[in-house]
């Protein structure tokens, strides 16, 4: 899609980076839906400043595609239909979202406290009058569908498999979670961007833009913003695994060289960080004693003893070492996901040919896959 008028984003919001939202920053609530959607429980924070920028940049290429869909259009704001448009060419997310904002209206209603039974009548007899987010999707997709399949999305009752996986998932993550542990995921489980409306708008920097998003297409950002963190820690559960050496495996030499790169820079950086300790340092060279020395025998034996005392030294400056980092919560060998595992998974996403590839967007511009649609 090209357009030679002027952008209807404003230049101080840019696709690449943050500008005035910089200061705002779901780290710490990604934190927690990480660990809620199959990370660690404690997750790492340059991991999820990494989601968090990722997740960023998707969601300011997203409204700036939709800012021009609006401004075709002739709208005065960015709304539902922009992004329904956008997501057409993906079936199972578009199918995905319309069973969201269904029962982002079925929960309107109970909030006003409408019986159950009114709620069945209403949808048996096809009212819409309070399906207000289901009437949108309709009424557009009825006007842009030409042969019948994306209308059939709403009465299409299939499982959701990445939904279904990631409920087994969650499942199994549970299994040896003591109270707390539960109560925490809990918790975790119920986070989201849209519970935080006014800090997900400034995130977004939406005062800055000339075509600003109206409230339900707000509400469809923030369930893709969700989304896109949900399907980043899908692939990189996977790249992690993928990245696990087996023994036998034929194709163990096949590692991406992006996570090679990034793997072997992470750790020349921790062997950097200590350089006197006996992994980074060469043992000494032995030099012979003298034979003129009549005291050869007496300098041998204290030369060694002081070595051991040095060696003593070092184990037990390692050893505190060790519990120091421990007690920091950074661990060298950690079951969290870390910033290479989302790099690869983002690489492998993108590009055309390779195991990820059945993933990959329908829509793409610029060579860029988007994750959320």
């Amino acid at each position: 899609m090209t357009n030679t008028a002027a952008s209807p984003m404003s230049t101080a919001t840019s696709s690449s980076g943050r500008s005035a939202g910089k200061s705002v920053s779901f780290a710490a609530e990604l934190q927690s839906m990480m660990f809620s959607l199959g990370d660690a429980r404690r997750p790492l924070h340059e991991t999820a400043v990494l989601v968090e920028d990722v997740v960023h940049t998707q969601l300011i290429n997203l409204l700036q595609q939709a800012a021009e869909v609006s401004q075709l259009r002739g709208a005065r704001v960015i709304s539902a239909e922009d992004l329904l448009f956008l997501m057409r060419k993906d079936k199972k997310k578009l199918r995905r979202l319309l069973k969201y904002m269904f029962f982002r209206d079925y929960k309107s209603k109970i909030v006003k406290g409408i019986d159950e039974d009114d709620l069945l009548e209403d949808k048996l007899s096809g009212s819409n009058n309070a399906n207000k987010r289901q009437k949108i999707a309709q009424d557009f997709l009825n006007s842009i569908d030409q042969t019948g399949e994306l209308l059939a999305m709403f009465e299409d009752d299939e499982v959701d498999e990445v939904k279904q996986e990631r409920m087994e998932r969650a499942e199994r993550q549970t299994r040896i979670m003591d109270s707390a542990q539960y109560a925490e995921f809990c918790e975790s489980r119920q986070l989201s961007f849209s519970k935080k409306a006014s800090k997900f708008r400034d995130w977004l920097d939406c005062s800055s833009m000339e075509i600003k998003p109206n409230v339900v297409a707000m509400e469809i950002l923030a369930y893709l913003a969700y989304e896109t963190v949900a399907q980043l820690v899908d692939l990189a559960l996977l790249v992690r695994q993928d990245m696990v050496t087996k023994a036998g495996d034929p194709f163990s030499h096949a590692i991406s060289a992006t996570f090679i790169q990034y793997h072997n820079s992470a750790e020349g950086s921790s062997m950097k960080s200590y350089p006197e300790s006996p992994e980074t340092t060469p043992p000494p060279t032995p030099t012979a004693p003298s034979s003129g020395s009549q005291h050869s025998g007496k300098t041998t034996a204290g030369s060694l003893g002081n070595g051991s005392a040095g060696q003593d030294l070092t184990k037990t400056k390692q050893r505190k070492r060790k519990k120091s980092t421990a007690a920091c919560g950074v661990e060298a060998h950690s079951d969290a996901i870390q910033p290479c595992h989302i790099r690869e998974a983002v690489r492998r996403y993108g590009h055309k040919i390779g195991p990820l590839s059945p993933f990959t967007s329908a829509y793409r511009r610029n060579g860029m896959a988007f994750l959320a649609c």
